[in-house]
Parts: C-alpha cells; structure tokens; sequence
C-alpha cells in the first residue's frame, strides 16, 4: 500500500513544503532525492538511477539551443523597462486612446500586450505598469478596482504572446516546435486583449464616474509634436517586435537567433534615446541573470523530481487513475484543464509546467479527437502533434488565471507592493474577478474553436 502511494506523497510532500515559501528549485530536488532514498529503502528504486541526473540536467537542459533564448528575451524585455523605452510608448498610448472611454485603462491594456511581445517576465511587467501607471489613474479619478485588475490581467499576457519565456519551456517539455507554438499562441493571445478591451469600453461607457476621460491638454500641442511622438515612443517598439517575431514567422531565424536579434535590438534602442550607460548596463545583466539562474535552477530541481517520479511509476498510476475514470477524450481534456485552474490558486506556472506537462503530455499525445481537430495538416502530418500544440495553447491560456486568482496570485502581490498605499488588497480581489472570468471564456473560445489556436499556423505553415 505504502509502495503503490510513493507517487501520490511526492505531490503531498511537494505542496506541503511549498507552503514554506523556501525556493521551489530546492523543494523540487529535495523531494525529489528524498523519496530516491525512501524508495531505496524500500525496495522500489534503485539508487544507482539516480545517477543518470547529471546526464539529464547537462546532457538535455543546460546544453539545449532552444532554452538558450530565455536570457536574450528576458534581456530584451528588461532593456526596454530600464532604459524608459517602455515608458514613453505608455505615454504615446495614452495620448492616443484619451478620447476613448476608458482611455487610460485601454491603454495600458495595450501596453500590456506590446509588452507582452518584448519578454513572458510577468513581475517586471507587473510591477513596472503599476508604478507608471497606477499612480496617474487613481490621480484621475479612476475606480481603483478597473485600475487595479485591468493592470493585473494585461500584465499577465505576457506569458501567452510571442515570445513567451513560458512558450519556450513547453515546447521544449513536449518536444515540438517552439515557431510553430509561437504562431498558435498570437490569436489567443490578442482575443483575450481585445476582451479586455470590449469590456473595459461597455463598463466605462455605461458608467462613466468609473473612468474619468483625461484631459485635453495632454499631449502633443500640433501635428508636428504628434507625429514626432508617434516616430520617438510608438513606431521604434512596434518595429522591433515586427523585425523579431516576423524573422521567426518567416523562417528567417530560429527562435533562438531571433532572441539575440531582439536584445540587440532592445539596446539599439537605449542607445537612440540616449539611455544607454554603465547603470543600465549593470542593472539589466543583473536582472537578466537573476530570471536566468531562478529559472534554470528550478529546471534542474523539477528533472530531479520527475525523474524520481516516473521511476516509482508515477506516469503509469496517473495513466491508471485517468483511465479508471471513463470519461473519455472530452472528459480527460475537461480534468486536465479544471485540475490546473485549481493549482493556479496555490502555485505558480513555472512549477505547474514543469510538473503537468512531463506526466500529462504523453497521455495527450494519444488523444483522439477526431474531426474537431480535422483539417489541420499543415500544421503537421503527426496528429499526435497538433493535439499537443493545440494543448499546449489551452494550458497556456489557463495558466494566466493562476496570476491573478488569490490566495497566492503572484501578480496580485507584484502589483499591492508598489501600489498607492489607498488601494487596498480587497479592491485588487474585487477588480481581478471579472478578468479572470473573461480569461475563462477565451479559454472556452479555444477549445469550442480550434482553429483560433491552429488556423493561424496551418495557413502559414502549409503554404
């Protein structure tokens, strides 16, 4: 009995420490090597197994191309924060939605998503939103709520629109096409924009006192300001996320050559305005290797923990347990989604990735849902792996409920720590709640509607 549960207690035991708030790469590899050792002892692992560890964390994680892009994205992103590019494309953006209803708020929903297509680093875009925005917006006037939740949600979008960091490292878990996952992933990601967007301009437009328009005096004085504006703050960012993704989307470069090409950009930029010094230097590499080392430690901690998972048959029990319910391929695929929204509202996405995916992929791979995902060859001749890119897409989707669903919704922290010290952590409850009930049915959007996720990457793909 005791043998049969070793696999159940790994997630006991990994949610249990947890909680502690010690680094999740440590629990991971502490779990990991202590149910090794239980299993040893009891008879169901041998303990030279886990000596294939270092093959697997230097043979596959650390000497993998694709993950090479990580440092370049999240350089590019933090380059763009830093040297007050992304600032200036806020203002341009306010400017150009303030006779809007809603305007401010449409605007940093757009930032959110330019931002979205710099970097997937969901603190940084968080916390830098809310220190720009957040202030002007209860200046004027703004229901702290709307301000709040429309700040929290834009934020998170970035680990859904191309080039997510988060897109990168399922890609690589699943073993299939990290461009072709970024081409799924720009439809989704832009409908739940522009829900965020119809929603923010029917509540503001039915109730006005919630979103007080700016003033008119804002902004550039005559038409020569205004295209001056647009040239310095708007166009530079939106050419250098068309040169980067558009090199991956025609095949020009590898999403990892493409990385560099946007970190160079990223200081190209710091340079034109002027902000490129010895500080910035220093304060983007640190940030960057900071991501950097936080992610790949949790890489080799969660190989660990996987590793020791499947050799106690964990893959198989799950298999069991899932055929042992009988609910079918919908059933499965309903499981699978309402089982990540509920670790949404306890863990974050890196540890749900790299858990889920290793155990659940395999699983998804061999479901058959016959015409629903018919017609959609050019995506791939393998069923198998449009299934999983089409999986890949909804989890992804999923995933950004669990920023900002409490108790530990880590944008919902990101965003209460630098805020207003008025804005109170109920108004941020109160005003994520409506976002995450648009994110839901987006959700539902793509799994209704498959071509939404796979449309997109058939066409260009199978020309």
């Amino acid at each position: 009995m005791l043998v049969d549960s070793l696999p159940i207690l790994m997630f006991v035991a990994l949610a249990a420490f947890l909680f502690t708030g010690y680094p999740v790469a440590f629990i991971l590899g502490g779990v990991g090597l202590g149910f090794a050792v239980l299993g040893d002892m009891l008879g169901v692992m041998n303990w030279a197994r886990i000596t294939v560890l270092p093959n697997r964390i230097f043979g596959s994680t650390m000497e993998n191309p694709v993950l090479v892009a990580i440092p370049m994205f999240v350089y590019m992103g933090t380059m763009l924060e830093k040297s007050g590019v992304a600032n200036d494309l806020l203002h341009a953006l306010q400017v150009l939605t303030r006779r809007i209803p809603g305007g401010l708020a449409l605007s940093v929903t757009l930032m959110g998503t330019i931002m979205a297509a710099t970097t997937g680093i969901i603190g940084a875009s968080v916390v830098m939103m809310t220190l720009m925005a957040l202030p002007v917006m209860v200046a004027r006037g703004y229901s702290h709520p709307l301000a709040t939740g429309t700040i929290a949600a834009s934020g998170t979008l970035g680990i859904l629109i191309p080039p997510s960091i988060m897109l990168v490292i399922m890609s690589d878990l699943m073993s299939i096409p990290v461009g072709t996952v970024f081409i799924a992933a720009i439809v989704p990601g832009l409908l739940l924009a522009a829900l965020y967007c119809v929603y923010i301009i029917v509540l503001t437009g039915l109730k006005p006192q919630l979103a007080p328009p700016m003033p008119d005096d804002i902004g550039p004085g005559d038409s020569g300001e205004y295209v001056a504006m647009l040239l310095g703050s708007f166009v530079p960012p939106i050419a250098l996320i068309a040169v980067t993704l558009g090199s991956i989307f025609a095949g020009l470069a590898t999403p990892t050559e493409a990385s560099g090409i946007g970190a160079l950009g990223a200081t190209l930029l710091a340079v034109y305005k002027g902000r490129f010094n010895w500080r910035t230097v220093r304060d983007v590499s640190h940030a960057s290797a900071m991501t950097t080392a936080m992610l790949f430690g949790i890489f080799v901690g969660a190989t660990c923990f996987s590793l020791v998972f499947k050799t106690l048959g964990g893959d198989v029990l799950i298999e069991n347990i899932i055929d042992s319910m009988g609910v079918g391929v919908w059933g499965v695929l309903f499981v699978l989604m309402a089982m990540v929204f509920f670790l949404g509202f306890f863990f974050d996405w890196i540890e749900i990735t790299l858990i889920v995916l290793p155990v659940f992929g395999p699983i998804v791979a061999e479901l058959d849902f016959g015409a629903h995902l018919a017609g959609f060859e050019g995506v791939s001749s393998n069923i198998g792996v449009v299934t999983l890119i089409w999986f890949t897409i909804l989890l992804s989707t999923n995933l950004q409920t669990s920023f900002l669903t409490p108790p530990f919704g880590f944008a919902l922290f990101y965003l209460k720590g630098v805020a207003p010290k008025e804005v109170t952590i109920q108004e941020i409850y109160r005003g994520i709640v409506p976002f995450v009930l648009l994110q839901l049915f987006g959700l539902g959007l793509c799994v209704a509607f498959p071509s939404l996720v796979l449309g997109l990457p058939n066409y260009l793909l199978g020309k």
